[in-house]
């Protein structure tokens, strides 16, 4: 089994590589978010009990989004492998995560980080902001923002797994089908 990890920070292009790397390898997407409102939507006990949190205004705590992922991986027995893909956020749910895959007998092969200048990020950013609707993406200081709590909360995450030699830094300047190519040839020596 083939987990991987895409990190970047938001607007280094992981959303459109994460769709691109599971048609191509056969992955599972494991978008925490997407489990979230799916488990709220089904009306599950841990839907139930992250409804509550969120309703509050609160984070989901890692216990219930570690709870949705175990149930999402018994969901999935047969899969090849999976791609998180917002998920682990931070030190902690890496770890939780480690100890869940440990558990399952099951470990992550390779965490991918897409690496692109913050001049960049922040142009790509408010240029999809004029076209998405959403008028936060559009402001340069919400943006700027956004690439600071990346670099404080899940930056450390590529730290703790560089210990594991999993980590391998990727350029994500360029054209779309270019950053693709250079994700697949660290994705195939890991993967055979």
């Amino acid at each position: 089994m083939f987990n991987l990890i895409l990190f970047g920070p938001p607007g280094s292009g992981k959303g459109t590589q994460s769709d691109k790397i599971v048609e191509k390898y056969g992955l599972v997407h494991l978008s925490t978010g997407n489990l979230l409102r799916q488990e709220i939507k089904e009306k599950s006990p841990l839907g139930l009990e992250a409804k509550k949190f969120i309703d509050k205004g609160q984070l989901v705590p890692d216990e219930v989004v570690i709870g949705m992922v175990d149930s999402y991986f018994e969901q999935h027995k047969n899969a090849k492998g999976f791609l998180f893909d917002g998920f682990p956020r931070t030190v902690a749910q890496a770890k939780a995560l480690d100890r869940l895959m440990e558990f399952k007998k099951k470990e992550i092969s390779q965490v991918l980080i897409l690496k692109v200048n913050e001049e960049e990020l922040i142009k790509r950013l408010v240029l999809r902001g004029k076209t998405s609707g959403r008028s936060d993406d559009a402001d340069e200081n919400i943006q700027r923002n956004r690439q600071a709590v990346y670099k404080m909360e899940t930056l450390p995450v590529a730290d703790y797994y560089s210990k594991s030699n999993k980590v391998v830094v990727v350029d994500g300047m360029g054209e779309i089908q270019d950053i693709f190519e250079r994700l697949s040839s660290h994705i195939d020596k890991k993967i055979k």
